[in-house]
């Protein structure tokens, strides 16, 4: 079956119309360039589609089968025409839990008078590299090592570390910051896709804490939020995802995490 998006149009703008004429002089072609592409279509399809009428034209019971779906198909069309033709003015900036924290609106409104021709758009994507490998974005925030065979990138700054719980945590409640040990001793939260915690950090110290896996940011707050643990994470986390019932410190000897 070899059929082309431009029978189809043809097709739709004839049944449109009633008319192998009108349809000549929508699309701007001759009235036997119609007949001849619908009976190719036809062909193709292996039924009739159109019969003639004293006035024009009408639709066969498997036209009339065939008409919706074939809008389907040139509506499909026209979305990727218009993404060929915008994709050069547009930047998709992918990110995982938090894009640039408190900067990232800042970002926007900056990018938005320095480059009216391109417009700055977010994708959010819970993979290592935010979508970058998946081809859903051209750059991306990472704050997890990359492959450096696979992608360049730049460190754009050390971003300081925070300790989220539960608001109604009986030993934190009233703390102002925390330490890696004291976080060692209670279960903690993970993403181990997309996260910026891992064993690795409590590879030195005297013993490790408890991990429990979460899908992504909204998960892993939902588990903090019930008491089921606490995390650590990038202070952009709490820019980007405040949430009720879940209160976030600093952690006083926490690593930084470098921001690519």
């Amino acid at each position: 079956m070899d059929w082309t998006v431009r029978e189809l149009r043809v097709f739709v703008t004839a049944a449109e119309l009633g008319s192998f004429t009108d349809a000549a002089g929508q699309l701007h072609v001759s009235q036997a360039s119609v007949s001849r592409t619908i009976v190719s279509l036809e062909r193709s399809v292996g039924d009739r589609l159109v019969r003639r009428v004293p006035r024009g034209c009408e639709l066969t019971a498997a036209g009339h089968q065939l008409l919706p779906q074939a809008r389907r198909v040139l509506a499909e069309a026209e979305r990727f025409t218009e993404f060929l033709r915008t994709r050069h003015g547009q930047l998709r900036l992918g990110y995982a839990w938090a894009a640039l924290g408190r900067h990232t609106a800042p970002l926007q409104r900056q990018w938005a008078r320095d480059h009216e021709e391109i417009e700055l758009e977010l994708v959010r994507h819970n993979s290592p590299t935010s979508g970058l490998a998946e081809g859903l974005c051209d750059v991306a925030i990472v704050r997890r090592p990359l492959d450096e065979h696979r992608f360049e990138s730049v460190i754009v700054g050390l971003e300081r570390r925070l300790v989220a719980f539960a608001a109604d945590d009986s030993q934190w409640g009233r703390r102002r910051q925390v330490s890696m040990a004291e976080i060692a001793d209670r279960t903690v939260v993970i993403d181990p896709r997309a996260g910026a915690t891992s064993e690795e950090l409590w590879r030195d110290a005297a013993h490790s804490p408890r991990f429990i896996q979460s899908s992504d940011v909204d998960n892993w707050l939902d588990k903090i939020a019930a008491g089921r643990g606490v995390g650590t994470t990038a202070a952009a986390t709490a820019d980007h995802h405040p949430r009720p019932g879940v209160i976030y410190r600093p952690v006083k000897d926490g690593p930084r995490i470098p921001v690519h």
